[in-house]
């Protein structure tokens, strides 16, 4: 296993505006020839449910003001993608999601939540008093924090990873095969952390979720990984 770095929190508002802001979009060296070929195709410039001018965001059919503290969310994949080489990282593969140990050799985190072995509680853990209204601040549950420092792995946002979403040995479909292996090889990319509207019987840090590359419907967000 190669050693790492990974962020201690989803990429927020305020970070990503300042890459939306500072030519993200026109930047053609950041983007995939897909990623690039996509966001030409729709015009896309800011994240899903921005306003024009960045100063808002529509959530659940309400515009607010945008918070700078909160998870960017409703990224794609290429997104994210030019997102991390615009800052010289990249997206963490799945494994690296899970171990969640940067700059370590050790085998794979065995606890089942970030924490430890305790049951997500609401409003210590992790987001899940926050239904119908969005992710926390980032950073804003310390006691959600894992052994490495970092903080809203589950219940804020999905989080993209560098992975194709396929099998692997040992998998198991839950909650029920159709939710999985029938996407596997078509060219999905995995998503893990659940987020503020997941239920929480799929809110681990092991439930893997899947979309297409170019999606933004989902309550998705990003963490940045770099070789160390």
């Amino acid at each position: 296993m190669r050693r790492y770095l990974i962020g201690a929190t989803p990429i927020t508002n305020a970070t990503y505006l300042h890459f939306a802001e500072g030519g993200g979009y026109q930047r053609r060296e950041w983007w995939s020839d897909e990623g690039w070929s996509w966001k030409e195709q729709y015009d896309i410039t800011r994240p899903g449910g921005w306003t024009a001018d960045h100063s808002a965001e529509w959530r659940l059919g309400r515009l607010d003001p945008l918070d700078p503290n909160r998870p960017v969310v409703h990224v794609s994949w290429f997104e994210a993608d030019a997102f991390a080489r615009a800052h010289d990282a990249r997206l963490p593969t799945e494994i690296e999601w899970r171990r969640r140990r940067p700059g370590t050799r050790t085998g794979a985190w065995a606890l089942p939540y970030p924490w430890g072995s305790d049951a997500p509680v609401a409003g210590v853990h992790a987001n899940l008093d926050q239904l119908g209204c969005g992710p926390a601040a980032a950073g804003a549950y310390p006691a959600g924090e894992s052994p490495c420092g970092c903080r809203g792995m589950i219940g804020d946002v999905w989080e993209w990873t560098s992975a194709e979403f396929d099998g692997y040995d040992g998998f198991a479909p839950f909650p029920y095969r159709e939710y999985s292996e029938p996407f596997f090889g078509a060219g999905y990319r995995a998503l893990r952390g659940g987020s503020w509207a997941t239920r929480p019987r799929v809110v681990t840090p092991t439930f893997r979720n899947c979309d297409l590359p170019q999606r933004r419907q989902i309550f998705s967000g990003i963490r940045i990984a770099r070789d160390a």
